[in-house]
């Protein structure tokens, strides 16, 4: 019989409780992680980050806290950091361990000449994010991601000593187990891995080795894919002597990623085609901060919305995140970096570069290799460097790397063909990542802001197009193309139909593409094997670039915006999680909308000039509920797949038009706006085939909370939605108001804010005022059981209250250890009380 002794198997210890304090504050403040320092910072016009951090300061920061070791046991002891934005220096009991250099890159510090066994253990983290920009978009700052004590016995799984291969699917799937033991004293081992489904054994092997590779027979095999993500646990153990001495248990999947230019991308042998949503690592009004339910929700509301695929722009996936791509069903494009040695902010690392990607790409390898979401690594994203020699010869030994690390996964670098164009005419936009005064330790850079080329993209509109068909440009694509398995294109869809030609065995995927060209380049998509997906710019609004998407009121405005914007604005789902009318294009295009979708130019502004924005496609609303209007000339867009759209004001018909794709899936209307119900009919072949209607608010207003779940389970947050609507729950545009919330029981308020673009206003206090109708609050339940009520009040609408329950993990809704904890259960479960 085999024997277990808890004490002397890998432990990771959470450390969430610590004391934080900014270098300009005389006391600390008690903080859970994960926490984003920067989202409770000041912003201005004066911050040194300017739009591209959407006008947020960064700062110097302290996080302290104690952890209680228990008896030595000869344990060896470390730190794993997830994510920390800033650079940062360690310390235990005053001893310095170590330095951590990079936001997205995981790192472990061994403490073991540190540590007090039998005692308390002071761990103190300085964090400096004062230097801005250190990106192109908004960084967050601090201990943003999970802080583990690591605890390993002398003989152990290498961090990174568990590796799965899926060789082959069918009646029976062949399955590899490649294991790695640190094993000081050479003792003879046996190591055994196990492959669980629910209860159930299913295949096991054993090796007698430090390092060894066994393989392992499932009959029946249920393989992994985003449509069915059935998941195995691998657990593996090292034993001496009968006793185990290490053991480790991981979710994984059974899958095989194949990709040619004649049948493209398949999953276990089956044609899939990428609808790619782009996103940014913060989590809007929660800023950098990865808590677990708020990446569920994300993975949730981006699947519901017709994404099966996600692309990590522009920086490695954090594990929360990547646990619910697996377990949800995400195919996962995970992305390595935004520079290599050529920067693009003064403060970004590109000057470290050369020096620390392997030890970069190892980090992100380890954590990825065994999830079957990851179907692809990209390398880089548009890397000015790529359009010469030196940056071509990088690519291919990044490439070689990943390679020789994990063989089952295709790579691509996402390239803006434009921007190599630019650096080919020895135009770039970015300059070495030499000092310019190594007396100020400053770094040189051409740009104040965000891309450059992005800039003259929205200036040149569908200049682009021609720019990309240039001989030029396939020269300055081609060699970086050339060594990598999937050419990546940034706004390079013009180039499609003559690059499937030109280069037979080139393999295309669209990583980034306008959102009102992802109905074009869907039909590329289908009608070319080798372009096996597309990825808009952007699936999920995000901070800082703010302004980029935005349409403004007026006849003049740069691409970046000033203060207050805070927004980047392109995202199909907005800064609270709702879908945006500019995702009902790709909707119809996919195929995934059932009726049409009726959207409506504001208008309370109504006649006004717009400065638009090549990133994004509209800048209509869901919406027919316009207080004030009656009368003025309402503008009116109907997203469909049908033939043709009838539209219907309160019973009289507005007449046809015709949609579908010939027409680009939209059909457009203008009418004197008056208030009732707006319908559109949907026809096909002459008979009608769907019908959808909007209608306006009626009656007085109030306030109205409906939130996303009602059980709380372990660290669950609630998403609490405030609305102004009347009597029916019909949301209106034009009634905003300025809201405080009061929560009483085991849990408090982590965020307040609304998908506006410009806002002066924190999404850390407790007054926030609506946007369009709507804002969005998060509580977090404090560790104690029972009832949550959350309370708004405003000056003009009342109150409103509702009800959350902090409940145990043993309670209905969540099971413990499980990865999601009560996600899947409880996604479904709402509560709406009207006040």
């Amino acid at each position: 019989m085999t024997s277990y002794d808890p004490v002397s198997r890998t432990t990771e210890i959470p450390l969430a409780t610590w004391e934080f304090r900014r270098a300009s504050a005389t006391g600390s403040t008690r903080v859970r992680l994960p926490h984003d320092a920067m989202i409770g910072e000041r912003r201005g016009p004066s911050s040194p980050g300017g739009a591209d951090a959407g006008w947020f300061f960064g700062g110097t920061y302290q996080y302290r806290t104690t952890w209680t070791a228990g008896s030595d046991d000869g344990l060896l002891a470390g730190l794993r950091f997830e994510g920390v934005q800033g650079d940062a220096d360690v310390y235990v009991n005053e001893q310095f361990i170590g330095r951590i250099r990079g936001g997205y890159t995981e790192r472990e510090l061994s403490f073991q000449d540190a540590v007090k066994w039998g005692a308390d253990n002071d761990i103190r983290v300085e964090v400096d994010n004062s230097h801005q920009p250190n990106s192109r978009w908004y960084s967050g700052s601090g201990l943003y991601r999970p802080v583990h004590v690591v605890l390993r016995p002398p003989i152990h799984f290498a961090s990174d000593g568990l590796r799965l291969r899926t060789l082959s699917l069918g009646a029976d799937a062949h399955v590899q187990v490649a294991y790695e033991v640190t094993n000081p004293s050479s003792e003879t081992l046996s190591v055994t891995t196990e492959l669980w489904d629910g209860d159930v054994e299913v295949a096991s092997a054993t090796g007698h080795s430090d390092a060894g590779v066994t393989t392992m027979n499932v009959a029946r095999p249920m393989p992994w894919s985003a449509d069915a993500p059935h998941r195995y646990r691998l657990i593996a153990r090292i034993e001496r002597g009968g006793a185990v001495v290490d053991e480790r248990q991981e979710w994984v999947g059974l899958r095989i990623v194949e990709v040619d230019a004649q049948q493209g991308l398949r999953i276990n042998g089956q044609p899939v085609l990428l609808r790619g949503a782009c996103i940014h690592h913060d989590n809007g009004i929660l800023g950098a901060a990865t808590h677990r339910s708020a990446e569920f929700r994300r993975v949730r509301i981006l699947k519901e919305a017709g994404f099966n695929a996600v692309r990590s722009a522009h920086n490695p996936m954090s594990r929360h995140l990547l646990d619910a791509c697996d377990e949800l069903g995400m195919y996962v494009v995970d992305e390595f970096a935004d520079y290599w040695f050529v920067k693009k902010t003064a403060h970004d690392h590109a000057d470290r570069f050369r020096d620390t990607w392997r030890q970069d790409a190892a980090a992100l390898i380890g954590k990825d290799r065994n999830r079957p979401s990851v179907v692809m690594y990209a390398i880089g994203n548009e890397i000015p460097e790529t359009a010469t020699p030196e940056g071509v010869e990088l690519a291919r030994e990044i490439t070689d790397h990943f390679h020789a690390a994990d063989p089952d996964r295709p790579v691509t670098v996402a390239v803006n063909i434009f921007l190599n164009v630019l650096v080919s005419l020895g135009a770039s936009p970015y300059k070495s990542g030499k000092a310019a005064d190594p007396s100020t330790d400053t770094q040189q850079t051409s740009m104040a802001g965000s891309t450059e080329a992005n800039r003259m993209v929205n200036q040149i509109g569908r200049m682009m197009n021609l720019v990309s068909r240039l001989r030029r440009a396939d020269k300055a694509s081609r060699d970086v193309f050339g060594v990598v398995d999937v050419a990546g294109y940034n706004y390079g869809l013009a180039r499609y139909r003559q690059d499937v030609k030109a280069y037979p065995n080139r393999v295309i995927l669209g990583t980034e593409t306008l959102p009102g060209d992802v109905a074009r380049a869907w039909s590329l998509v289908e009608a070319h094997p080798a372009v096996i997906g597309d990825f808009v710019w952007a699936g999920w609004e995000y901070l800082g670039e703010a302004g980029v998407g935005v349409w403004v009121p007026g006849k003049r405005a740069g691409l970046s915006k000033p203060y207050p914007y805070v927004i980047a604005g392109p995202g199909m789902i907005d800064l609270s999680g709702r879908p945006d009318a500019s995702l009902r294009l790709a909707q119809a295009a996919w195929g995934t909308l059932t009726a049409p979708a009726i959207a409506v130019r504001p208008v309370d502004r109504s006649g006004q000039p717009v400065v638009r924005s090549a990133w994004r496609s509209t800048d209509a609303v869901e919406s027919w509920s316009w207080r004030g209007c009656e009368g003025r000339t309402a503008e009116i867009e109907v997203y469909s797949a049908d033939d043709e759209i009838e539209l219907l004001l309160n019973g009289r018909s507005l007449g046809r038009r015709k949609a579908g794709s010939r027409h680009r899936f939209r059909a457009r209307f203008r009418t004197p706006y008056e208030p009732g119900e707006l319908a559109a009919v949907g026809y096909r072949d002459g008979a009608v085939a769907s019908r959808s209607t909007v209608r306006s608010s009626s009656g007085p207003l109030g306030l109205r909370l409906s939130a996303e779940r009602r059980i709380l389970v372990g660290d669950d947050l609630a998403f609490v939605t405030v609305a102004v609507t009347d009597a029916d729950g019909v949301v209106e545009m034009l009634a905003d108001d300025q809201v405080t919330l009061d929560v009483s029981g085991p849990a408090e308020l982590i965020a307040f804010g609304t998908a506006a673009p410009a806002t002066e206003e924190s999404f850390v206090a407790a007054t926030h005022t609506t946007f369009r109708g709507r804002a969005l609050a998060v509580l977090r339940p404090s560790g104690e059981f029972g009832a949550i009520r959350l309370l708004a009040r405003s000056a003009v609408h009342g109150e409103a209250e509702i009800e959350l329950v902090a409940a145990r993990a043993d309670a209905p809704g969540g099971t413990p250890g499980e990865p999601s904890e009560a996600e899947s259960q409880n996604a479904a479960v709402s509560a709406t009380e009207a006040g």
